[in-house]
Formats: C-alpha cells, sequence, structure tokens
C-alpha cells in the first residue's frame, strides 16, 4: 500500500446526515475512478482519504487486507481488472484472505465494481456496486447507496472547471496508444510527475512545472510511464495529444492534426494549423485543460518549436539531457526497475516462473524493462526450462544459438534477442523476414497495410507470398508481437475482424535488426523498401488530395535507405516528397532532406546530373522561403554560373535556376538584377513554349511584380492586366493562379493612385479568396491585406483598422511574427495607428518592425530603409522634433542609395524630409527639397499622381512659409483642384489639403 491523499469537505456543503470519513483503495489503474468517488463523498460532506492498493509480493495477502482496517474510517474498495492481479496473488489466497478477514469487519467495507471482466467469485462477500456503462448520476446513486450516506445534495450533468471529470466520459480529444495492460510499477515516478504538473494533491497551490521531460537510457520505459501517466490522469484535462516526435515531419503533421480534433477553422496549410494549435493552447480555447506528450523528442533542435505555451501541460521523453540543460523543461530521471517491480512484472508476463526465478531472471537482465518484457515474453511463450534460459543470458553466448550479434549492445539484450530471434525463425521464418523489412521503415508507425498491398514484384517472393495469403499474413504478425517487441495498432472499423494499421518497434531493436544483418540483408531489404514507397506515391505532390499520402511517406525516406539510392525512382520519389513540402510550406524539413542528399551524393555525382540540379534548386527555395536570402543567392548563383558555362541559354534547367535566382535578388531588395533576370527568362519562355503557356505567364506574372518595386506601375500595370486577362481566358475565375493575377492587377491600380478602381476590384477579390482558398492561406492574407490598404486610402478607416488588426494576428498565426510578409502587415498597422489610433502603440510596433527588418535584411535595405522613415513619422508626432528629422534624412539618403533619386519610395522619402525641415524652421532647405521632389514626381509618376499632388501642396506650405503667398496660392489651388478632380471632392486627400493639413507619406512594404 502507499500514498494516502486526504481531504476534508469542500466549499460550503454540508452532509443531511453525521459526517463520515471514508478511504479509497484504488490500484493506480483506476484512479480517475477512485479521484471521481472521493469528489462525490466530498460534495455530500464527508472526508476521504485516497489509499494506492499494491500488496507487496512477499507479504501475505491476509496481512495486506488488514493493514486496510488501520486506515481512517469506512474502507472503499474501487475493485478493477487489477485489483486482483497486483503482487501478484493468486486466486486461492484471495479467496483465503477475503474469507478470513471480511466477516469480521463486514461493517467497515465496501466495494465497487468497474472491471471489464469477471471478479473473482469470492469477492460477492464484498458485495461490489457495479458502476460499469452508467451515466455519471446514476453511477454516484449507487455509490452512495451502497455506503449508506444518503442521497446525493445536488447531481450536475457536466463537472464544475477543475472538478474530476467522470471516467466513463473521456476527454473531448484524445489519441494516446492503448494502454498497456502489463504496465507495472513505476508509481514513485508517475507520481512525482502528477506532483509537478498538476500539484501534490487538490487544492495545493499552483503546479510546480509544466513542462516535464523524462530522460532515461533505451529501453528503461519512458514512453511506458508518459502514455500510462496519460490514461491514470487524463481525465484531469479535455484534451490529451500524442506526438511521435522521432521525425520532425512527422510531428508536425501530428500536431497539426489537433487543429482539426479542437474545431478549429484552418485551411489545409500544415504552418497555418499548426499555429492555430498553438494560439488555441496558449490562450486556453476551447480547451483549457490540456496534455500534449511529445515521444522520443532527441533532438530538440527539430522539436522545441513546436511546444507549445500555455496553462496545459507538455511531457517529453528524450535520451538527452538537452531539454533540462536548456531550461526548457524540468527533468526527471526515469531509472531501471526496482527489483520488487522487475519480479512483480516478469511473473504476471511469464506466470509459471516462481519467485526466485524471477528475481534471478531481473538480474541478469540489470532490471531493464524493455529487456524484461522481451526475456518474460519468450519464457511464456516456449517450453525451455527458466533456469536454463537465463544461464544462457548470464553466459552472454549468443554464437550458441546461430546468431551474429554487435559487440555495441548488451550482453543480455544480445543473448535473449539472439534466442528469440532463433527460436521464431524455427516456428515462423517468413515472420523473421518481415521483422527484417519493418526495420526498413521508421520504428514508430511501420506501414503495415502498404506493405499488405504492395505490388508482388516489389516484395522478395517469400514475403509476396506471405501478403498474398492475408491468414498466413496476420498469423505472421501475431507471432511478432507473442514473441519480440512488436506492437500492432489496429483500424478503427466496424469490422469485426479489423486490419492492422501500424506496427511499432522499439528503436533499440530497431537498430540491432539493421546492424545483426549482412551488407546483402541490408541491400535487400533496403531496396523492398524502397519499392514499397515508390510504388506508394502518388506522383503528384501539388495536388492537396495527395497530401495525407506524402505526409506518410516521409518519415520512411531515409530509414528505407531512399536518401543513399541511385535507381531513378527512388531519386523521383526523394524529388516528390521534396516538392510536395515546399508547396506544403514545410520548409525546414525540406531543407534538411535536400541538405542530407547533396551531403551524400556531392562528391559522387556531377553537379548537373538531374537529381542533384533540381534538390540544389529546391535547396536554394527553401532558404528563401526561410527568410535565409543571401545563402539562397550563393546556392542560386553557383547553379546559374555552371548552367551558364555548359547549356544553351534556353536550357530549362538554366532558366529555372535564374527564375529562382531572380527571386532570391528581389527579395534582397536588387531589383535592376532581378529585373534583368526576370525579363531575358521571360522572353526565353515567349519564343520556348509561347505566350500563353503556364511557365511563361508566371514569368511574366513575376516580371510585373519586379517592375512595380522599381516604381515602374504603369508598365507593371499593363503587364498584369495582361496575364489576367490570359488567367481569366484559360482557367476558370475562381481559380487560384487567377485570383493572384487579379490581386497583383488591383494593387498595382492602388499603386497609381487610382483608389475607386482599386477598391472595387479588390473587394472581389478578397471576397473570391476567403470563398475559394479560406481565411488562413497566405494568398488570402495578402489579398485581405491589400484590400485593407485600399479601404485606408479611400477613406474607410473604421473598416480598414478592423480588418488590420485582425490581418496582423492571422498572419502572426499563419506565418510566424517575423515572416517578411507578417513584418508587412505590421508596418502598415503601425502607420495607420500612428494617424487613426494609439501614437504610443504607433512607436513600439514601429520600432519592432524596424529591428526585425534590420535582422531580416540589412541597415540598406529598402525595407529597413523606409519602415525608419515611418518610425520617423512617429517621432514627429511625439514633438520630438530633432529625432523626426534625424530619422527623415537617414530615410531619404537611404533611399536615394538603395533605388536611385527618382523611385517614388525616394519621392515619398523626400516628401517626409521636407515637412521634418519645416518643422525646425528650416524653410529654405524644405523649399529647395520640396521643389526638387515635385519636379521628379512630375517626371516619375505624372501630373495628377496623389503623390505628385501631395508634393504641391506641401511645397505650397513652405512658400508660404517664406512669405511668398502668391506662388503658393497658386500651387495650392491647382493641386485641391486636381485632387477634386481624381479623388473626388470628398476625398480625405481633397479635404486635407482644403484645410491645410501637411501632406505626408507612409512606405508600404510590397509582396514578394
Amino acid at each position: 500500500m502507499a500514498d494516502q491523499h486526504t481531504s476534508g469537505s469542500s466549499g460550503s456543503v454540508r452532509p443531511a446526515g453525521p459526517k463520515e470519513h471514508i478511504t479509497i483503495s484504488y490500484a493506480g489503474f483506476a484512479r480517475p475512478w477512485a479521484a471521481w468517488i472521493s469528489h462525490q463523498l466530498e460534495q455530500q460532506g464527508h472526508g476521504t482519504t485516497l489509499l494506492r492498493w499494491d500488496p507487496e509480493a512477499d507479504t501475505a495477502l491476509v496481512a495486506e487486507l488488514s493493514g486496510l482496517l488501520e486506515a481512517e474510517g469506512r474502507l472503499l474498495m474501487v475493485l478493477d481488472d487489477w485489483y486482483f492481479r497486483l503482487g501478484p496473488k493468486t486466486p486461492e489466497e484471495w479467496t483465503d484472505a477475503l474469507r478470513e478477514v471480511v466477516p469480521p469487519h463486514a461493517e467497515r467495507f465496501a466495494a465497487v465494481s468497474v472491471a471489464a471482466q469477471s471478479l473473482p467469485a469470492t469477492a460477492a462477500l464484498l458485495r461490489p456496486a457495479d458502476l460499469r456503462d452508467l451515466d455519471a448520476r446514476e453511477a454516484r446513486r449507487r455509490v452512495l447507496q451502497r455506503l449508506g450516506v444518503g442521497a446525493p445534495r445536488r447531481t450536475p450533468d457536466e463537472p464544475a472547471p477543475g472538478e474530476p471529470r467522470f471516467p466513463n466520459n473521456p476527454p473531448e480529444v484524445w489519441n494516446i496508444p492503448r494502454r498497456n495492460n502489463q504496465f507495472t510499477g513505476r508509481d514513485p515516478v508517475l507520481e512525482e510527475l502528477h506532483g509537478k504538473l498538476a500539484g501534490s494533491h487538490a487544492g495545493s497551490g499552483p503546479p510546480l512545472e509544466t513542462r516535464i521531460a523524462l530522460y532515461g537510457t533505451s529501453g528503461v520505459g519512458k514512453s511506458q510511464i508518459a502514455a500510462e501517466y496519460a490514461h491514470r490522469f487524463g481525465n484531469d484535462y479535455d484534451v490529451v495529444w500524442w506526438i511521435s516526435a522521432t521525425n520532425r515531419g512527422a510531428a508536425r503533421e501530428q500536431l497539426a492534426e489537433l487543429a482539426t480534433r479542437l474545431g478549429l477553422p484552418v485551411g489545409r496549410e500544415l504552418g497555418d494549423r499548426i499555429r492555430a494549435v498553438h494560439e488555441a493552447l496558449r490562450t486556453g480555447r476551447p480547451y483549457r485543460r490540456w496534455l500534449l506528450v511529445f515521444d522520443s523528442a532527441d533532438d530538440m533542435e527539430q522539436i522545441e518549436d513546436l511546444i507549445p505555451d500555455g496553462r496545459g501541460h507538455v511531457l517529453i521523453t528524450t535520451l538527452t539531457r538537452d531539454w533540462s540543460g536548456s531550461g526548457s523543461a524540468q527533468e526527471i530521471e526515469v531509472p531501471p526497475f526496482t527489483r520488487v517491480e522487475s519480479v512483480a512484472y516478469a511473473r504476471r508476463r511469464a506466470p509459471r516462473l516462481t519467485p526466485l526465478e524471477a528475481d534471478l531472471l531481473s538480474d541478469a537482465v540489470q532490471d531493464l524493462p524493455l529487456l524484461l518484457a522481451q526475456t518474460a515474453a519468450w519464457l511464456d511463450a516456449n517450453p525451455m526450462a527458466p533456469k536454463e534460459y537465463i544461464e544462457l543470458i548470464r553466459r552472454g553466448e549468443p554464437s550458441l544459438v546461430g546468431i551474429r550479434i554487435s559487440s555495441d549492445y548488451p550482453m543480455a539484450f544480445q543473448t535473449s534477442w539472439a534466442i528469440t530471434l532463433n527460436t521464431l525463425r524455427e516456428r515462423s521464418p517468413a515472420a523473421v523476414e518481415l521483422l527484417k523489412l519493418f526495420a526498413f521503415f521508421a520504428p514508430d508507425a511501420i506501414p503495415v497495410p502498404m506493405l499488405a498491398n504492395a505490388r508482388r514484384g516489389d516484395l522478395p517472393e517469400h514475403l509476396a507470398d506471405l501478403a498474398a495469403e492475408p491468414i498466413i499474413w496476420n498469423t505472421a504478425l501475431r507471432r511478432l508481437t507473442e514473441s519480440t517487441a512488436v506492437r500492432l495498432d489496429y483500424q478503427v472499423s466496424q469490422d469485426s475482424d479489423p486490419a492492422v494499421e501500424t506496427a511499432q518497434m522499439h528503436r533499440l531493436y530497431h537498430r540491432f535488426l539493421r546492424s545483426d544483418m549482412t551488407d546483402d540483408e541490408r541491400d535487400l531489404m533496403s531496396q523492398t523498401a524502397c519499392r514499397v514507397l515508390v510504388t506508394a506515391d502518388p506522383q503528384n505532390p501539388a495536388d492537396t488530395r495527395c497530401w495525407e499520402r506524402y505526409a506518410e511517406l516521409i518519415p520512411h525516406l531515409e530509414p528505407a535507405g531512399v536518401l543513399d539510392s541511385a535507381d531513378p525512382a527512388v531519386q523521383q520519389l526523394l524529388l516528390n516528397c521534396v516538392e510536395y513540402m515546399r508547396v506544403r510550406g514545410e520548409y525546414r524539413v525540406g531543407l534538411r532532406l535536400c541538405e542530407q542528399f547533396m551531403s551524400r551524393w556531392r562528391s559522387r555525382l556531377e553537379p548537373t546530373q538531374r537529381t542533384l540540379l533540381v534538390l540544389t534548386h529546391q535547396h536554394a527555395n527553401m532558404l528563401r522561403r526561410l527568410g535565409r536570402y543571401r545563402e539562397a543567392e550563393a546556392v542560386g548563383s553557383a547553379v546559374v554560373d555552371l548552367l551558364t558555362a555548359e547549356r544553351e541559354p534556353v536550357d530549362p534547367d538554366l532558366l529555372r535556376a535564374q527564375d529562382g535566382l531572380a527571386g532570391t535578388l528581389m527579395a534582397l531588395g536588387s531589383y535592376d538584377e532581378a529585373h534583368a533576370l526576370f525579363d531575358a527568362v521571360w522572353r526565353a519562355y515567349v519564343g520556348l513554349l509561347g505566350p500563353e503557356a503556364p511557365r511563361t505567364l508566371s514569368s511574366r506574372h513575376n516580371l510585373g511584380c519586379v517592375l512595380a518595386l522599381l516604381g515602374r506601375y504603369e508598365e507593371a500595370l499593363v503587364t498584369h492586366r495582361e496575364v489576367l486577362a490570359y488567367r481569366e481566358r484559360e482557367l476558370r475565375a475562381r481559380h487560384y493562379l487567377t485570383l493572384n493575377a487579379g490581386a497583383a492587377h488591383a494593387r498595382t491600380l492602388r499603386l497609381l493612385g487610382r483608389y475607386r478602381d482599386a477598391g472595387s476590384s479588390q473587394e472581389l477579390n478578397a471576397r473570391l479568396h476567403l470563398q475559394v482558398m479560406g481565411p488562413h492561406t497566405p494568398q488570402t492574407l495578402r489579398s485581405e491585406h491589400d484590400l485593407a490598404l485600399c479601404l485606408r486610402r479611400s477613406g474607410e478607416p473604421a473598416r480598414a483598422g478592423e480588418l488590420m488588426a485582425d490581418l496582423v494576428e492571422r498572419s502572426r498565426r499563419v506565418q510566424g511574427p517575423r515572416h517578411p510578409e507578417t513584418l508587412s502587415v505590421r508596418a502598415d498597422y503601425a502607420t495607420f495607428l500612428r494617424e487613426h489610433g494609439d501614437l504610443g502603440q504607433a512607436r513600439d510596433l514601429a520600432d519592432e518592425v524596424v529591428e526585425a527588418y534590420r535582422a531580416l535584411v540589412g541597415d540598406a535595405h529598402p525595407y529597413t530603409v523606409g519602415t525608419l522613415g515611418n518610425a520617423g513619422l512617429v517621432r514627429a508626432g511625439f514633438g520630438e522634433l530633432s529625432e523626426a528629422l534625424e530619422a527623415a534624412e537617414r530615410s531619404l539618403g537611404g533611399m536615394t542609395r538603395a533605388v536611385g533619386p527618382d523611385h517614388p519610395w525616394t519621392l515619398g522619402c523626400a516628401l517626409n524630409a521636407a515637412a521634418a525641415r519645416s518643422r525646425v524652421d528650416d524653410e529654405d532647405g524644405a523649399v529647395e527639397l520640396g521643389r526638387d521632389t515635385l519636379e521628379r514626381a512630375k517626371i516619375m509618376l505624372g501630373q495628377t499622381h496623389p503623390l505628385t499632388l501631395s508634393a504641391k501642396t506641401a511645397l505650397a506650405e513652405d512658400l508660404r512659409a517664406q512669405r511668398r503667398g502668391q506662388e503658393a496660392a497658386k500651387l495650392e489651388q491647382e493641386a485641391i483642384s486636381q485632387l477634386a478632380e481624381t479623388l473626388g471632392a470628398e476625398h480625405p486627400h481633397t479635404l486635407s489639403a482644403r484645410r491645410r493639413r501637411r501632406p505626408y507619406w507612409d512606405f508600404e512594404p510590397q509582396p514578394v
């Protein structure tokens, strides 16, 4: 017996009659029932003590039962399938003990049954009330009736916050592996874990920790403890979610799946769904109590960013101390079994063992749970005398049974596994071959249906014969579970005989199986696994309907040997998987795969070999999408230089490489170089494929984007208008490429100052994006961002502000807080707040954006320079005139160097710099700069562009300050008349000019 938890009555509830104290005895598995019953009794005003039933193997059961009588008050025994099996104690011992102890103390003993199996006949002495398959109301009534403590004082249908959940009502969201019915002991670790996460008992105050790392050597039972904790304490939570964290890609898929189970309104993008999950867990909506288990998270760098924040709990199992060393989690070290636990487990797993034999076996395997499970399972299935088997293990001579073993593994492991394999080979040779093939798939989720449904030619003949006969196939699978450390998970199905969905194998056995094979065996199994994966490849990574299958394939690429295969079909599988990760937005995993393949093959393949070339291109893609622009440029430039020297100018590989490099140059702010490349690629595609080919149109769209970035708005408008016309003609209006072209066209209209036309087009475009792609895809966010800017420029600040605030939050969730497109939304929201909202918030946000751009692209990039100018306008709003002037002048100088003196961005910076000079009474400097700005704007943008007219009204104000009223009045009247004609008499720009409010210019980072 162990671990008492005593409570008094709770709240202001008082019992109908005299209070009683009740001690609740339960096996660890039944803790949810014990906690729920305790709470129901306390609600009636009774005190309770929870007493975990854990009889010692070498103590007579009569003594253990008699020891219960020492507890306070009456005894309520919660009888489940485990209560009578702990110790272990035989049925005969139970019969004798119950007959001796219960009758003399019948008034103190009571019981309830939650067992799924029949209780021993002698349990009738306890007259247990059956609580199985009941609702909470009836179960409560039976508990109270059995104890004779009166009717319930209240009978709510749902638990109040913090109350234990009724055990027959599991957590709302749950995906924990099925419970290990052989789980034994580990109560100290489980109680320490529960104490740190939930407090030592109810009312003990806040939890000590919310992130715990279970650390220990391989095979010590970390995953089993985590699973048992989830089962034993799962009713404390609303969400209990298990993530296999060996592979980053698979872990992200499993975390993203939680978005659907939580009912979150998200699209198909993986990053979108993960960020939505993080936000839901952080805010506690829709569920406040949650537990996430990250199993086998040995590579902290690959998994750390998946760990959510919030008031819920995270449990990590790991072989390393990185989590605790970095301060990311509190560590609990998991030791091997105690000898008492080892003996109890061995006797439960192999009932024929005597206590002495179980002790000798435990000593031989050094109390390591994984080895004990393996050896006890073998003894249970085979007739060899235990002492003989234990002696073989102690002697450590696996060669005696014909097995070649690596010396890297513990001797007890080597010998026990050798005996197991030898026995399995004698009884089921096909099962051994299947086990070897399993070792070439990810151990956490071996795709059994994929193997069963493989083409006959993909498998060796003996395995093909095995897969062709379902009965023989399933028999082989059962042999593996009976004799080895393989565990099967079955499909959720209405069938009476559901199929196996996946198999799981401990990583220690997984590694050992591979090391135990000859080179020829490894090559054969690797080739087989690769063929199976190739057959399962849908060959269409851009089709969202195929994404689930690609997510299933990714974890198996490395163990199958895909990265080492020279087979063109296998390499195409790799290319398809990388392309899937690119279109899905899984850039970090895609980058890692590219780098792993290239590190293996760069020295063995020509740089222009197709697979290496495509993966190098994808490598640059992934780097660029991760914001690592300089690295992407280096990779892209090297490929372009190589292909330029070897290929024709219209070679498709060269054009693809040039297009990718141009995208990186555009992100870096090298717009002239990007334009030259995009223009050359587009012209080459026109000659090679024709003007309306998909690649040609995509290249021309890119050309239009860089023209806009160069400030050549009229040329960009013509380009986007023609691309849009092609898209509308060749594709449906709701196709995502058509929508993207429409957004680019409307954006260019806005940049030209045609606000009414832009707003009308963008309203429809944003509405279609929401309907077709949902609210959380990056393309929809860009479209709605453009709409918010149109609303602001059209004089609808309320709608613009509401949409902009929503976009800041959505973009942060979908793309991350420092993603370039999130920064552009935040930059525009800062300028909006400066004009229409909170000046203090605007200042903080503007400064954050400047620093973020500085870290992303450097001090000299136009986006850093432009947002620095925006921050200067906020300084002016606070009256910090010298700081505002410094920022404005720095922004003007930096933008002139970055894009030239005539670029619209430079003209906007000049407009703001002239205003800053005017504020410090430098009228001459303001007029000089204002005249130059106006003349350049007329040439670059035209006489009636809003920026030109702003420069005209600003110059008029500065001329008035010099007492040159006649010239000022003429300019002012011209500007007001032109504004009324182009934008309307009631447009905010027109009204501001009439009221002589100094115009300003906001820098708006454009999407690249």
